[in-house]
């Protein structure tokens, strides 16, 4: 809507010289002003005067305790206007108050933001999700349809030998497809229940946009991250069918095999199972022994500990140079702990009551580390002058890897700063690297393959990747310490979800078990934190 005072129809001008275009309103005389006029109308000391921009005219109500004066301040506690003489009251004196123009002005900022972070990127997310469901749906038929032709020439191959295994084989295609019917069903019901409500957000904001109730607008608080991850998101690992050349003495080997199916749903409301306290404070690094016992240590600590899921300290270990800059731990294959020794230059093997020095450097310093499904160790490096760093591969202590540059010869990671490391189970490399504000993901052979920056950046504030891992479905999960939360994204660097509503303070090492569950290590409060964060509703076929 054209604004009047603009309108080449009526001009508005200065009420006391005529100049056009006037900046200033006075709300009490209700009079607009000039820069020039507003100060002498101010000198005009016979009455009160409360002078605007113009564009906030009438937003200052009149006090109803009293009747000469305009309210220019909002009790907080009270959520009402108060002039002047209400301020000095008792009974607002306690009481937090903010400047009327500055919070509404603050608010309809806030209001414009979320209508078009509601209108441009969360309501099409959410009305392209519930357009595709449908589609997904007709895929689950096609892919079955699929499956069931590949069966049927194997079992006309195989003759009446195998009708009865081909039919068991077409039953569990069924039984897949109800489960996955039923996890498309439930995300579908889940996003048209949560769509009517966003188009009423939205109503309501643009309503508030053009409201003056100053009352109103002050209530407002957003809810868009409420709705900023779609609900009961889902992933699923189609089955495949390898068909085998036809061994009549081995029937059932040689019909084919399934490739493991699985639905992992990612929770809404991830949930604390276990609250373990530690006797640390810059609470670093937790890795798992087992699903029952954790080892922990502190960046200014030398002594690294052992707790089971009651927090009982069932072990604690003094670094073998005594010194305290450890950053990290990992628990290898065969169930030992390693660590690195940072002012030692050494890398270190914890077996039993012996501590052995697998590496030492020349020239780097080790930052962090972990085991790999092979049983490798990978370690982040940094040169003695802190400009480099470089992960280094080692099978024993023999190097079998140095991964440092791009493809056009420029560093993959920055220089200085704590990073942590993981491997994905299709054998990527993922690091989060604070420095570059990114989680860094090459491959098994150093090329680069994405780097994650963060969703929503300059809404929520910098990204600060810190702890890094992976889980069963190859979905990495790094924490984002200072925001207080944790980003899921799979694979291929895809946002999934935040795991932000479970009191998470400062979260920094992360580990995930093998039955996907999540071990948090806090760094202020050095707690470790168990969260369920995902559920597999499907079980996996085996043939």
């Amino acid at each position: 809507m054209e604004d009047p005072m603009y309108s080449l129809q009526d001009v508005i001008r200065c009420d006391l010289c005529e100049t056009p275009v006037p900046p200033k309103h006075c709300d009490i005389c209700h009079i607009h002003l000039c820069e020039a006029c507003a100060g002498k109308h101010l000198s005009d000391e016979s009455k009160d005067h409360y002078i605007v921009p113009f564009k906030l005219r009438g937003i200052t109500p009149k006090c109803t305790k009293h009747s000469t004066k305009v309210c220019t301040q909002l009790c907080k506690k009270c959520n009402i206007p108060v002039c002047p003489l209400c301020v000095a009251a008792s009974e607002h004196k306690q009481h937090t108050k903010n400047d009327i123009l500055k919070l509404f002005a603050k608010k309809r900022e806030l209001i414009q933001t979320d209508l078009q972070d509601l209108e441009k990127s969360i309501y099409p997310k959410y009305r392209e999700a519930a357009t595709n469901i449908p589609v997904q749906r007709a895929d689950v038929n096609k892919r079955s349809q699929k499956l069931t032709t590949a069966l049927d020439k194997q079992g006309e191959a195989l003759h009446t030998e195998i009708d009865t295994i081909i039919q068991g084989m077409k039953s569990e295609i069924d039984y897949m497809d109800a489960q996955h019917i039923a996890a498309l069903d439930h995300q579908e019901d889940a996003i048209n229940h949560t769509i009517p409500k966003i188009k009423q957000i939205i109503l309501d904001l643009k309503k508030l946009q053009d409201t003056s109730d100053v009352c109103l607008v002050s209530k407002y608080t957003s809810r868009t991250e409420e709705f900023r991850s779609l609900p009961s998101q889902f992933q699923v690992t189609l089955p495949t069918f390898t068909p085998q050349e036809i061994n009549r003495e081995q029937i059932h080997q040689q019909i084919g095999s399934w490739s493991k199916p699985a639905i992992t749903l990612l929770l809404d409301e991830p949930r604390i199972l276990t609250d373990i306290q530690t006797e640390y404070k810059n609470l670093c690094s937790v890795s798992c022994l087992s699903d029952s016992e954790l080892w922990t240590c502190a960046l200014n600590g030398n002594i690294l500990r052992l707790y089971n899921l009651q927090g009982e300290l069932l072990r604690s270990v003094q670094t073998k140079s005594g010194n305290w800059l450890v950053t990290d731990i990992a628990v290898t294959r065969s169930g030992d702990l390693v660590y690195p020794d940072y002012l030692d230059r050494s890398i270190n093997l914890v077996s039993g009551t012996q501590i052995q020095t697998l590496i030492t450097l020349q020239g780097w310093k080790p930052r962090s580390l972990c085991s790999t499904s092979s049983g490798d160790l990978l370690v982040i490096m940094t040169s003695d002058d802190g400009k480099q760093t470089k992960v280094l591969r080692y099978s024993g202590s023999t190097e079998k890897q140095s991964i440092q540059w791009d493809d056009q010869g420029k560093p993959l990671y920055t220089s200085g700063y704590i990073k942590y490391l993981s491997e994905n189970r299709n054998l990527d490399i993922c690091v989060a690297d604070n420095g570059a504000r990114a989680v860094v993901v090459v491959s098994a052979a150093g090329k680069l393959r994405f780097r994650y920056t963060g969703l929503f950046s300059t809404i929520q504030g910098l990204f600060h990747p810190c702890g890094i891992t992976t889980d069963s479905q190859g979905n990495i999960l790094t924490s984002d310490r200072y925001n207080h939360r944790i980003h899921i994204i799979d694979q291929d660097g895809r946002f999934l979800r935040y795991i932000h509503n479970c009191g998470l303070q400062d979260p920094w090492s992360l580990y995930v078990d093998s039955r996907d569950n999540l071990f948090v290590a806090e760094w202020d409060t050095g707690e470790v934190k168990k969260l369920q964060y995902c559920k597999h509703p499907l079980c996996t076929y085996h043939m």
